[in-house]
Order: C-alpha cells, then structure tokens, then sequence
C-alpha cells in the first residue's frame, strides 16, 4: 500500500544491515533489489514481514535469488508507471505522536502548523489524483518543497524521507480567515479568529479532509438551534468533537474498544452510550441516549480544540439531504447562508469523503458508515473474482464496489441518489477507481429497482454483461463476503424496504442464501403499505396497517395513535385495503415504525430510519421479558408479527410504561427471528446463520438474536468491514455477480 513509508523503512533498514540495492514503487506495489551477507539478507527478510511501519499492510511477500552486481549504497530508485496497475492506496490517517508533539511545541518550525504530517499520517486518499504515488500526482503539486523540508524529504534518517504531502509554513498550503462573502482576512492568527466566532455562538464553516464541516460551541444551546435551522436538519444528531479522551470520557461511558477506536488512526464517528447529565446542549442530540463522539484527526482540529478548551460540533457541511461541500467555490456558495465565518486553506481536496461511523456491539466494532479513514482499503475476498466487476450499490447510503482478482475496493459513503449533485459524486468516484485501481470492469451488478439512479446507471452502460440482484440476497451476500465466506447460509435480511422477486415490498426476509443463489424460506407477515413512500415518512400510516391486520378490522377503542391521526384514519385504512397505492410489505423497518407509532414515540420523520431508532433508544436495558409471536411453518414460513402489536396495544392500555413495552417488543421480535432460523436450520441442515440489513444496525435486536442464536448452537456472522445497511449492498452484488459469472463459466 503506497502512502505509508514502506520505501523509507526499506531504506533504513538496508542501511542499518550494510546492504546494498535500491527500493521503488511500481504498478504492483513495491520492488527491492539488495545484495549483501546471506544472514543480513536473511535478518532483512524478517525485518520487512515481521516489524512493517505502523500503516503498513503486507498481503504477499516473493524473493528471487539473483547474481550478485556489486553494488554500493542503498537508494530509492524512481516510480516505475506502467500500464497494469495493482497498487493499493492508504486511507486518510490521523495526525501521529510525533508531528502533534511538534504541532504545540514553540520551538519547532512547525509550530501551530496545521497541515504537518509525516510519513505516518496526513492526507492520502483525498488528495491523489493518480497512482504511483508521488507529489506531482497529488494536490500538493503547487506546493514547492522548500529548502529545510527538501532536506527532510531526502534525508533517510529522517520521517519525512518521502513523505509526499511534507510541507511547512515557508512552502505549504495556508491556512485562513474569511468572511461568509468570502473576503480573507489580512491580519490575525485565523484559529483565534475562528474560535471567538464559536464563543460567540456563531456557526464556522471548516475545511477539512474530505470537505467542509459545521462547527459550533456544543454546550451553547442556542447556538446548536441556530444550525439546525439554518441547515434544515430538525432532529439528527450531530457529531461532536472533543480534544482527547479524558473529555470524552466527561460525556460518554467508554469500554476498551472505544477508546482504542476513538485514539486510533481511522478516527471515526463512535456511537457511545452517554452519561446522565453529559454537560451538552440538548439540541445537539434531542432524545437520544447515545453521542456521536470523534477526537480530532488534523492538526487543524487539534488547534481548535486546544484553542476553544470545550467540545465543538462538526457536521457535515451542506444543507439536509445534499452533498458534502468539498470545492472552496461551491462551499461559498451553497454555505454561505449558514456559516457565520469561513477557516479554509488553499490545499484542494480532489475527492470527497465523509466521516466514518461506527458502534461497538458485543465487543466488536461494527461500521454504520464507511468512508474517511477506511476507504478505499479493499476487503479482500476468498476466491478471486473470474472478472474485473462493479456493484453500483442501492439508492440510499450508496456506495459502489470495484473488483478484481482479491480484492474488492468498496468506495467512501457517498450518500442518497437522490439529486444531481450525488449523481455527479457518484459517477466521477467510478471513474476515479477505475484510474486508481485499473479496473474495467466486464460484469455490472445493480439492484432490481427500476427506478434506482445506480440501476439506471447500469443498465445505460454499453459492452457489459449486466447482473440484476435481489436487494436482500445482496445484503446477504455482502455479509458473507464480508467474513470471506460462500455460503450456504440461513439468512436473516431485516430493512426498511428492498424491490421483491414477487414484486412486493420486501424487508423481514429470512433466505437459504449462497452467494450464487437464495430462496425465501420465511417472512415477516405482510401488510400494505398505505400511500406506498408517503407511509415511509408518516409511521402511522404504518401504525394503521398494523393494527388493521393484527385485529382483523375491528381495532379496540381509546387507541392514542387513532386519536391523533382521526381525520385521516379511514382514509388510510381505506387506502390500504384498496390495494391501490399500498403494496404488501413484510419489512421490519416498517413494524419498528408502527410501533413507534403506536407508542407516541413518532408519528412522522425527519431522517431515514428515525422512528426505529427513537424506539430503540426509548427501550428499557433493564427490561428482559418478551411477547410471544406465534410462527406458522410452511414454505415459506411466516413470522406472525400481529401477536407482537396486540401485545403492545395490551400492555399500553394496561398502563405498562412505554420504555417497558419498547423493550418487550425487541425481545419479542429478536426470540421469534431465533425460533424460525431453528427451524430453518432443522429443516436444511445449515447450522450458519448471517444477520444483515439496515435494521441490524439496532444494538438491541442484533445482541439479543446473534445470543440467541449462539446459545442454541449456531454460528452467527455479522458485519465487521462493510455496514450491515444498504451501504454494505455494493459489495453483496459485486460477490453474487462474481459467483453466477464464475459458475456459468
């Protein structure tokens, strides 16, 4: 992997042994010729495969003996291009011990510096242009070495020894002050300036890696209201940046994963559970139990956070719904009637990339997003794909996946199809894999949504052999993929909605998958869907459908839900037993929904997936009992999901308390999932099961069923690579085109 000073450490360990030879970077990774005493050659072997740099990934490893030339000296020869590439590309790493050490240290020359880096961190993925990686093929091609950094560059004792994005005050980007209109300020330290904007409670526009941030005072109420207004964002949470751990432990409760994920060089999003009284804002995160917690990964971050001494939010810079900003211009534009202020530098960032997100469940990191910090590192498969393929992903938190050979480069989370300007982001971040990693692919997969952007996309695409997958077979499949496995499986898909073999909404599926196959052997009962995408955005349209289906019509009386929706409850119900507009649908996400409904929590959204995730966090942890779901065998069986919802109805109006009955109704759901996969498994002889989709995300349901499931003697896979949502589906179709294309061969 290029990007994380393989060729320095090669250098100064040819050294260190009196060896002779040279050390480059070519299209396939990196070549080195020495020559010297076989037990030197034998200690520098040992040396490469066991004591790597920090960031470096070893995947193979060949030697070849060769005559001896008799060379003197050891150098780093030049990049060799050609036409073939399989390099591999770092991602974005956080700011090492040693250059945050030289960041606050007055007498260094890089003091308050905030572009310092070195060969263990800084900038990669976000600003290469091309492969192999040198200076000119980045965005630090304007930027001159100057003669003190030109010395570091080329001194092998030194950690800057080709270190590409190397820079300092005299020769690198510059870091600035400016106004909403764009004037730059003449005078001043722009990080005090950029401070006392937060103080005042004003929203700062950052740039940062991957593109623009939101900032604001996290403990300034006012101030995180007013950027919930102004970017039209009413109740997602924000994230929130502290300075170090210890700050971080003031908020949240912290295990060993946490920290560990929290100090490590990714530096992603980590959703932990939050104190009683975290001293925060409330609007930084209305209702929830859990803070979205990063520590700062540039040295501008850390300036920041030295400098304001308090949390800070940082938030994706863009209105609801769009694109992160990225480009200095369009962030001008489409920012300036949110930000207060600017602090920008004149360093492009040539792909943008959002921050990471991950939870940790049962002891293990589970990623929700997968972008900064991650991408594009491959997931390499367990067989090779037959031929170079793209997934083109789903239309929610897409992502797409190039594969060849091994190794499948799933992209950074590009975000919703759902305007042009994420079109465009998804588009150009093909063509910029297919650069980076040459591949062309032969075989595009693509959902079997005909109105997906993705699938429309594909199916424009000339001299290909075009896959349609099943969404649900695909999060499977991407599961099984994700654990270098083939299958078969018993596997559980739960989603808000996915386009049906049947042409029904799809969404509480249990298969018998492989990667090349799958059939439906259970479901979630299906109700309508009344009003089709409109029942999405109102949960109690969901919660009428429900209760419809779970009293056959004759729905007890005093229901809050029917109260507050009267003069639109018939019609509904009269939309839903119509069948016009209200396609059956068994998904989970949408049950979560009805539930939510029913219990007060959510009657109508803001964001995908919020009434589940509000009844998630309103659910008892002290809760263990559960309401039975009676399951009715046959091909395919049927999880009876009615008896769940009468069980709530009867314990709201027995005066059960609404965390109580959240509670009950996950365990509920969860203990019925683990009785049908029994009988699946009974039935089949599959003893794996795989846990996948969009609703997995849900830390309650996902550890009570893989417990569930394990204490009766199941294996379980979950996802550790990709996210168990739809931004993991482009993986899953990359592994089902591969293994249909590789069987018809």
């Amino acid at each position: 992997m290029q990007g994380v000073g393989f060729r320095p450490y090669v250098h100064s360990l040819a050294r260190r042994l009196d060896l002779a030879g040279w050390v480059g970077n070519d299209a396939h990774g990196v070549f080195v010729e020495v020559e010297g005493p076989p037990d030197a050659l034998t200690r520098f072997q040992e040396g490469l495969r066991d004591d790597p740099p920090p960031l470096a990934m070893i995947r193979r490893m060949t030697a070849t003996r060769l005559p001896v030339r008799g060379e003197r000296g050891f150098r780093i020869a030049p990049s060799r291009r050609e036409d073939t590439r399989e390099t591999l590309i770092s991602p974005d790493v956080a700011t090492c011990a040693d250059c945050l050490a030289e960041l606050f240290d007055p007498a260094d020359r890089r003091y308050r510096y905030p572009f310092v880096n070195c060969t263990n961190c800084g900038p990669r993925f976000t600003i290469i242009r091309d492969v192999p990686y040198d200076r000119p093929v980045t965005t630090m091609a304007g930027f001159a070495l100057c003669e003190d950094c030109a010395a570091e560059y080329h001194d092998p004792g030194n950690r800057r020894f080709h270190a590409q994005p190397t820079c300092c005050p005299a020769c690198g980007p510059t870091l600035r002050g400016a106004s909403a209109s764009g004037e730059w300020d003449a005078v001043g330290d722009p990080i005090v300036a950029a401070v006392e904007v937060l103080r005042a409670g004003g929203v700062l526009a950052v740039k940062g890696l991957g593109g623009y941030h939101l900032a604001v005072d996290a403990r300034d109420e006012q101030a995180a209201r007013r950027l919930r207004s102004r970017k039209h964002r009413e109740d997602k949470p924000f994230a929130v940046m502290v300075p170090d751990l210890e700050a971080a432990r003031r908020l949240c409760l912290l295990d060993p994963v946490a920290e560990r994920l929290l100090t490590g060089p990714r530096r992603p999003i980590v959703l932990l559970p939050r104190r009683p009284g975290a001293p925060l804002a409330e609007a930084v995160a209305p209702g929830n139990r859990e803070l979205g917690i990063m520590l700062p990964y540039t040295p501008l971050h850390h300036l920041l956070a030295r400098e304001l001494g308090r949390p800070y939010v940082l938030t994706s810079g863009n209105v609801s719904d769009e694109p992160i900003a990225y480009l200095d211009a369009d962030a001008y534009e489409r920012l300036a009637g949110i930000a207060d202020r600017f602090l920008t530098h004149d360093r492009p960032i040539h792909i943008r990339t959002d921050d990471s997100v991950v939870r940790v469940v049962r002891g293990r990191e589970r990623p929700l997003r997968r972008s900064r910090g991650y991408a594009p590192q491959p997931v390499w498969l367990a067989r090779p794909v037959p031929s170079p393929v793209l997934g083109c992903g789903a239309e929610l938190k897409n992502t797409f996946c190039l594969a060849k050979g091994d190794r499948a480069f799933v992209s950074h989370h590009i975000g919703d199809l759902e305007n042009y300007e994420t079109l465009r982001s998804f588009t150009e971040g093909i063509a910029h894999f297919r650069r980076l990693f040459d591949v062309t692919p032969r075989v595009v997969a693509h959902d079997l949504h005909p109105e997906y952007l993705s699938t429309k996309y594909a199916l424009a695409l000339d001299d290909v052999e075009l896959v349609g997958v099943q969404h649900h077979h695909a999060h499977i499949a991407s599961c099984l993929a994700d654990n270098r496995e083939d299958g078969p499986v018993i596997g559980v898909a739960y989603d808000g909605t996915g386009f049906g073999a049947d042409g029904t909404i799809w969404g509480g599926e249990l298969l018998v998958a492989d990667l090349a196959g799958f059939s439906r052997a259970g479901l979630l009962a299906p109700v309508p869907l009344p009003g089709g995408t409109t029942a999405i955005r109102q949960p109690w349209r969901m919660a009428a459908a429900h209760l419809d289906a779970a009293y056959d019509g004759a729905l007890p009386p005093d229901l809050d839900v029917e109260a507050r929706h009267r003069s639109g409850w018939d019609d509904v119900l009269a939309v839903a037993r119509s069948g016009v507009n209200s396609p059956l649908t068994s998904s989970a996400g949408r049950l979560f929904d009805a539930v939510a409904a029913i219990l007060g929590v959510r009657d109508a959204i803001n964001f995908e997936g919020q009434a589940a995730i509000e009844l998630e966090q309103r659910a008892d942890p002290a809760e263990t009992a559960a309401y039975p779901a009676a399951i009715d065998d046959g091909d395919p069986l049927v999880i009876r999901v009615g008896d769940l919802v009468r069980a709530v109805v009867a314990d709201l109006r027995g005066g059960v308390p609404a965390a109580t009955v959240a509670a009950r109704f996950h365990h509920g759901l969860a203990d019925a999932t683990v009785t049908a996969c029994r009988r699946l498994s009974a039935a089949t002889g599959i003893g794996t099961v795989a846990l996948s989709g969009g609703v997995f995300q849900n830390r309650l349901l996902l550890g009570r069923v893989a417990d569930g499931l394990e204490r009766h003697g199941l294996r379980v896979l979950t996802h550790q690579r990709v996210p168990p949502n739809d931004g993991g589906i482009s993986l899953g179709q990359v592994a089902v085109a591969a293994a249909r294309h590789d069987r018809r061969r």
